[in-house]
């Protein structure tokens, strides 16, 4: 296996497992929480451990966070490890959630507000408190005046919550990680000099999510000139697959990402991941009821209801008589197109869609998810069937991830 860490960052993604994909309906007693299932507790292993943000359970002053007052209770009663219902081989970190609070002057938060965050919780492990830069330089632009003045500070302001947080961190059940923020690589290497000479080992570097791979690869050759043989880098928010043997050269112990989840439903077209180095666009065929477009046009005369109707259900039947090789790929790709241009007036997506249904993705897929509900993978349509798709990617991106460096 790989030394290089998968962490998945928690926004109460699960899925209902008595969803009835036929006609569309849970069980009426279903409870969220107790009943859905989490990533890990449908595949094997599909990451190392969780991130779990301060800001998605507490929210930020004047403004809830994801989670609701009972889930906030639960979650500080229970602690991070029953709460998710994570098996004893999977670990926790905690962090402050600094993109929620990127454009305010200072973070809402203390450092005694994350240290008692941590405690709390039992994370395993705690990222200290930050204020992300945004700014890069490049060739052509650099960072000056004051937009300069503005990444120093919170360069600054980041290191001296850094030197608290380590102090206030000591006989802590949590072990605490420093973070690294800066605009050029040399400011991010100046950064990890000085949280090392602190005493940390185990370094984030942050604020690079906006960053092209070729910027990040000079961050870390920068910072890696400073680190220790113990000092170890995490990358928040970065799953650039394709470097993850230069990542390791340069000292990443792990990373944490929700790009293949959110790529399921808000990607153009990387909705499916095969292997991790492939994808695939799903088959666009929403729902009815919850399409607001839909529901306006039909409001106002535009569209027949019967007819939208019968469009949606002859696009649904037809895509699942090709998984069952009762139609041929043309029957399959007309029906889809029938209800597209009623729905959104064009044919987009019909090269996309041809070569998925070419490819046949779900059944080339061994894991649980499309073994289970084979070709409903790949339909884009509601919730149940999205999150089921970005939780396939997850676990492809994690078999990637330690494939790629075997």
């Amino acid at each position: 296996m790989a030394n290089l860490k998968y962490f998945f960052p928690d926004s109460q993604d699960f899925v209902d497992p008595s969803f009835d994909f036929l006609t569309e309906t849970r069980n009426e007693h279903r409870v969220r929480q107790r009943d859905d299932h989490y990533p890990h507790e449908i595949f094997e292993k599909p990451y190392d451990g969780i991130l779990v943000s301060k800001a998605i359970v507490d929210g930020l002053r004047g403004s809830a966070g994801k989670y609701t007052q009972a889930q906030r209770r639960r979650f500080y009663r229970q602690q991070v490890r029953t709460f998710f219902r994570l098996p004893d081989h999977y670990q926790s970190m905690g962090d402050c959630g600094a993109f929620t609070y990127a454009d305010m002057y200072m973070p809402p938060y203390s450092v005694d507000d994350v240290v008692d965050f941590y405690e709390k919780s039992g994370f395993d492990f705690g990222i200290s408190l930050d204020h992300i830069v945004f700014a890069f330089e490049t060739p052509k632009s650099k960072v000056h005046g004051e937009e300069l003045e503005e990444c120093v500070r919170r360069q600054n302001l980041t290191l001296e919550y850094a030197e608290i947080f380590l102090v206030k961190s000591k006989d802590k059940h949590y072990i605490p990680m420093g973070v690294a923020h800066g605009w050029n690589p040399e400011s991010y290497r100046d950064a990890v000099e000085k949280l090392i000479s602190m005493g940390y080992e185990y370094i984030t570097l942050g604020g690079m999510v906006p960053l092209k791979t070729n910027q990040i690869l000079a961050v870390l050759e920068a910072a890696s000139e400073a680190r220790k043989p113990n000092t170890k880098f995490h990358l928040l928010g970065i799953s650039r697959l394709d470097n993850v043997e230069a990542f390791e050269k340069y000292g990443v112990a792990s990373i944490d990402s929700t790009t293949p989840l959110r790529q399921a439903f808000k990607d153009d077209k990387k909705n499916f991941h095969r292997g991790g180095t492939e994808y695939f666009t799903a088959l666009r065929i929403p729902q009815l009821d919850g399409n607001l477009t839909m529901s306006r046009k039909i409001k106002s005369g535009e569209v027949d209801q019967d007819e939208a109707r019968r469009l949606e259900q002859g696009a649904l039947k037809a895509v699942r008589a090709y998984a069952e090789r009762k139609v041929g790929l043309e029957s399959a790709l007309n029906a889809l197109m029938d209800y597209k241009k009623l729905y959104a007036g064009n044919e987009k997506y019909i090269g996309e869609y041809r070569r998925t249904l070419e490819a046949r993705p779900w059944e080339s897929c061994n894991c649980e998810i499309c073994r289970k509900i084979g070709v409903e993978v790949i339909l884009f349509r509601g919730s149940e069937r999205n999150k089921r798709r970005g939780f396939h990617n997850i676990n492809a991106l994690y078999h990637r991830l330690h494939n790629a460096v075997q």
